[in-house]
C-alpha cells in the first residue's frame, strides 16, 4: 500500500476541477476554430466568465460569485497577436515547489521573439502529460488596474490552454488571452509564477487584467 502524508482531497472535487479542465478544453477548441480573432476572443470572454460565475471549481468564493459581474479584459487588440517560430535556446530546468502538487517540473525548449515586446522563454512540463507553458509578467504587473503581479498564462496546453498553430513549426501567441491563474484569485490554489526569463519590460494591457478588491 502506498501512503501519503498529504490531506485526502474528495472525490468530489476532483471531479469538479476534471469538468473544469473539460470545459476549458472545449472552450479553446471554439477559440481555435474560428477564423476571426475578435471573434473567438469574444467567444473566450464569455466562456470564462460564464465558468467563474457557476461553476463548482471556479476560483472565486460563493460569495463572490454573487457579485460576480465579469473578468476584467480589455478590448480585442491585432497588435499583440503574434504567429513565432521558436527558436533554440540553452537547456534550463525549472523546479517549482508548490504546496497541493510537490514539485512541479519544467524544461526550457526554446524562446519565441514577440516583435518588440521583447522575447519568452517556452517551457515544456517534463512530467506525465507533458505539454507546452508559456507564462508572461509585463511592466504593468502589480499596478492598481494593471495586471497580475506574478504574471500570467498565455499557454497551459497540459490543461487545455492551447491557442493551436499558425502552420507547420509556427505557434499562435496572442497576449489577448493571457490569463490570471487560479492563485490570483485564491491562493489556496499552486500556481507556477513566471520566471525571469518570461518578463517583459514592456506593457501588456490586453488579456485579463488584476481582479478588483471584494467588496
Amino acid at each position: 500500500m502506498v501512503t501519503t502524508g498529504a490531506t485526502p482531497i474528495p472525490t468530489a472535487d476532483r471531479l469538479h476541477v476534471l469538468d473544469w479542465r473539460r470545459r476549458v478544453r472545449d472552450l479553446y477548441e471554439v477559440v481555435r476554430g474560428q477564423p476571426d480573432p475578435t471573434v473567438a476572443h469574444a467567444a473566450w470572454c464569455r466562456g470564462r466568465d460564464e465558468l467563474f460565475a457557476t461553476h463548482p471549481a471556479s476560483p472565486l468564493t460563493p460569495a463572490e460569485r454573487t457579485s460576480f459581474r465579469g473578468l476584467p479584459v480589455p478590448p480585442y487588440d491585432p497588435g499583440f497577436r503574434f504567429v513565432v517560430t521558436p527558436e533554440p535556446a540553452e537547456p534550463e530546468r525549472l523546479e517549482v515547489v508548490t504546496g497541493t502538487d510537490g514539485v512541479v517540473v519544467f524544461e526550457r525548449i526554446g524562446t519565441v521573439a514577440l516583435g518588440d515586446l521583447g522575447r519568452l522563454d517556452l517551457w515544456w512540463l517534463a512530467q506525465y502529460g507533458g505539454g507546452l507553458f508559456l507564462p508572461v509578467r509585463d511592466a504593468l504587473a502589480g499596478r492598481d488596474g494593471g495586471t497580475f503581479g506574478g504574471g500570467r498564462y498565455v499557454l497551459d496546453t497540459v490543461k487545455g490552454a492551447d491557442l493551436g498553430t499558425g502552420g507547420e513549426d509556427e505557434l499562435l501567441v496572442d497576449l489577448n488571452f493571457a490569463y490570471n491563474p487560479s492563485c490570483a484569485y485564491d491562493p489556496a490554489w499552486a500556481c507556477p509564477l513566471a520566471p525571469p526569463g518570461n518578463r517583459l519590460e514592456a506593457e501588456v494591457p490586453v488579456g485579463e487584467l488584476v481582479p478588483a478588491p471584494g467588496p
